[in-house]
């Protein structure tokens, strides 16, 4: 896996937050796992910024 910066990082668990606030209850550990490797396999083929990786967290 690859290491990301601090501000990367944060940007990860923002869009994490954020897509998951959304769903009913913030979502289960399943969907939570699911929406947080999605955003890691985006994050590491370059797509860091917090919009991008909310749109990858949302299926869009």
């Amino acid at each position: 896996m690859k290491k990301f910066g601090r501000i990367k990082a944060a940007n990860l668990e923002v869009a994490l937050e954020t897509v998951c606030r959304k769903l009913p209850n913030g979502g289960n550990h399943e969907t939570r796992k699911r929406v947080a490797e999605a955003l890691l396999r985006a994050a590491e083929s370059g797509r860091t910024n917090l919009g991008e990786l909310e749109s990858v967290g949302e299926g869009r």
